[in-house]
């Protein structure tokens, strides 16, 4: 196997062992399931290409910078805010008998209605439990940037949840 070969074979099993971990991310980010894919297919090919200068104890991180920088850019694109196909219409309100997933699909809900970089910020810091340096490594920003995204991100949150039913129950 040549050098080139097993490059791309180190690459395949690092986009394997990582894909559902990034698609998560993804999701967490944009809130929809599609876009998140998309997303995750755009990173994990910008990935590929700058994968011979990348070192093997940073992939994590560095990929996970992507997905991040793809998603702000991808809620850039006005195609994506205008127009989003679903196979079903929407269900008014999800009968679920464990209120956990309520709550989940609710903040989810929520964090769909905080600017791309408030929400990166806040799955990075809260969701994904990364640092404040970590966070900011991600994003590719300086670390007072991810504290005040994070304070401003909280602080939209708690404004929206005032009038939610997710206080009630938690």
């Amino acid at each position: 196997m040549n050098a080139e070969e097993q490059q791309e074979a180190e690459f395949r099993s690092f986009a394997i062992a990582q894909r559902e971990s990034l698609r998560r991310y993804a999701y967490l980010l944009c809130g929809d399931w599609y876009e998140a894919d998309d997303i995750v297919q755009k990173a994990l090919t910008k990935m590929f290409a700058a994968w011979k200068r990348v070192e093997p104890g940073g992939a994590s991180a560095y990929v996970r910078k992507i997905v991040t920088n793809v998603y702000i850019s991808h809620r850039r694109l006005s195609w994506v805010r205008r127009e989003r196909a679903h196979s079903e219409l929407p269900v008014q309100r999800l009968e679920r008998p464990q209120e956990e997933v309520d709550v989940r699909l609710e903040l989810i809900a929520l964090l769909d209605r905080l600017p791309p970089r408030q929400r990166a910020t806040l799955v990075l810091r809260y969701w994904e439990q990364l640092s404040v340096d970590e966070t900011a490594m991600a994003m590719n920003c300086s670390t007072g940037t991810v504290k005040s995204q994070s304070a401003k991100g909280l602080r939209k949150l708690k404004e929206l949840l005032t009038d939610s039913a997710v206080l009630v129950r938690v």
